[in-house]
C-alpha cells in the first residue's frame, strides 16, 4: 500500500523562476514521489511577467488565489484574457502564454500539471 505523503511549506522547494515569476514547489516526482501530478504556488510581482513559454508534455490547471492580471497568449501572443482573484485557468499543452500582473499587490496562483516533471520552451519571438 502506498504512503500518503505531507510536504510541509517549510520544506517546498523554489522550482524555477520565469521572468518575475517565481515558483514554489510542494507536489513533485522529487518532493513527493509523485508520477502523474505536480503542484506548486507562483507568484508574479506588481508589474512582473513570466516569460512567454509553452509546457511541450503536460496541461496546467491554475487557480488564481490573489490579484489580477491578464495571459497573453495565441500566435505572437495578442490575445489578452483578463484573470482575476477567485478565476480557473486552463492551460492545453503546446498553448504559448505568458501571464502577466496588471495589479498593486503580487498575483500569487496554485498551478497543477497532469505529469511530475514538465518540460517547458521558451519562445523568442516570430522569426525575421
Amino acid at each position: 500500500m502506498a504512503d500518503i505523503i505531507v510536504v510541509r511549506g517549510a520544506d517546498c522547494q523554489l522550482e524555477a523562476s520565469s521572468g518575475a515569476m517565481t515558483r514554489l514547489v510542494g507536489v513533485s516526482q522529487a518532493l513527493a514521489g509523485a508520477q502523474g501530478i505536480h503542484m506548486a504556488v507562483a507568484v508574479i510581482p506588481p508589474g512582473g511577467r513570466s516569460s512567454p513559454h509553452w509546457h511541450t508534455n503536460c496541461e496546467s490547471a491554475i487557480y488564481i488565489l490573489k490579484g489580477k492580471g491578464r495571459f497573453l497568449t495565441g500566435d505572437d501572443l495578442r490575445r489578452e484574457l483578463p484573470f482575476q482573484e477567485g478565476d480557473f485557468i486552463y492551460v492545453p499543452a503546446e498553448a504559448l502564454h505568458q501571464p502577466v500582473n496588471d495589479g498593486d499587490v503580487p498575483v500569487k496562483m496554485v498551478v497543477a500539471r497532469n505529469a511530475s516533471v514538465e518540460t517547458v520552451r521558451e519562445y523568442l519571438g516570430p522569426p525575421p
